[in-house]
């Protein structure tokens, strides 16, 4: 074993102390936000240790780094596609990307902690998951921009897409076509479910249409089940979550021996890579991920390098048509009332 690897670290000391990681970088950082009586618990446990920071992170931190902190779940591609967009961003602005990953065993305060070791001078967190009053903690040290969430408070920045309107998109759309017996999958407690699930109520009875809602997921596996659930009232269209959800529902319906879309149409959000799949020309509502990349990326430089306050910024998505929808057979055309509806939203 070297030397480098027997140094005792940041999360050793925090065992030591009693205290959260965090709570030591803020003390070897010199930060506000630890009492006097930490102050002294940390270091007494440091020197106990024989821990020495890191020169070069902290040379990082005393000059400018140039880094954006990028945080997201390795469990979404959709995040992926974000992550690409954001790099070609940042390289035409003259900063660096730092990723940090969001996964089983390793929570999003993790994530986000090593990015800020790295010495990001922002954060730009994808979808995430912690109170307001943590993203404002954070927020008080570095700029914080949340993407693809909006409620996080006034001192966090945001840049989201327009679930309404894309859901708005979707419920027209499948509505032109002629559809009335149409059912949202929705994505149980993920980030932006609860917003889409409104949506469709709203605009299912803005058209006159009995809003329907299953229960549902962001992955696969919640795709599978909700086509397990609608096999005894089937629709003639169902809006998924997400792609992923989208994907693991017609995979169900493909196994009861059903046709998408002769059967039923399926439409997918986020208009992800498995969307464009040449076997797969999912139809969806299309987030576009470059743009929200790209919105991001700005305002956490225009933090960096200006005074402006923080600021929420809402992006119009669009309707991506492709193989996935069609006109609904003649008997789920206006007038027919013989199906029951499995759920209401």
């Amino acid at each position: 074993m070297t030397e480098q690897q027997r140094r005792p670290t940041l999360i050793d000391v925090a065992k030591a102390a009693g205290v959260s990681r965090a709570l030591v970088s803020i003390v070897m950082r010199d930060a506000p936000g630890a009492s006097e009586a930490t102050r002294d618990k940390v270091l007494e446990a440091a020197r106990e240790l024989g821990y020495r920071p890191d020169t070069r992170a902290r040379l990082l931190r005393s000059s400018r780094t140039k880094l954006l902190g990028l945080s997201f779940s390795s469990s979404q591609p959709f995040h992926a596609e974000i992550v690409d967009a954001a790099y070609a961003e940042a390289a035409a602005k003259g900063y660096e990307v730092a990723l940090s990953a969001v996964a089983n065993g390793r929570p999003e305060t993790r994530a986000i902690e090593a990015l800020l070791d790295f010495g990001s001078e922002a954060l730009i967190l994808i979808s995430p998951t912690l109170s307001n009053q943590s993203l404002t903690r954070y927020a008080s040290h570095v700029p914080v921009v949340s993407l693809l969430r909006e409620n996080v408070g006034d001192l966090v920045d945001s840049v989201s897409s327009d679930d309404n309107a894309g859901i708005r998109m979707a419920v027209g759309y499948l509505a032109a076509l002629g559809h009335r017996q149409i059912v949202h999958v929705d994505g149980g407690t993920a980030i932006s479910a609860a917003q889409r699930r409104a949506a469709f109520h709203t605009e299912m009875l803005r058209h006159g249409l009995k809003p329907v809602t299953v229960p549902g997921g962001p992955s696969e596996e919640d795709g599978l089940r909700a086509g397990q659930l609608l096999q005894l009232d089937m629709p003639s269209a169902a809006i998924a979550f997400n792609d992923r959800c989208a994907l693991g529902l017609m995979e169900s319906l493909r196994a009861n021996g059903l046709h998408v879309p002769n059967d039923v149409s399926v439409l997918g959000y986020d208009d992800s890579q498995f969307a464009r799949l040449s076997y797969v020309q999912l139809s969806s509502i299309s987030q576009d991920a470059p743009l929200l990349a790209a919105a991001a990326v700005d305002r956490a430089v225009d933090r960096i390098e200006g005074n402006q306050p923080p600021a929420h910024v809402i992006r119009t998505p669009h309707l991506v048509k492709r193989k996935t929808t069609a006109r609904p057979r003649q008997s789920s055309l206006p007038g027919d009332q013989s199906r029951h509806q499995p759920s209401e939203g």
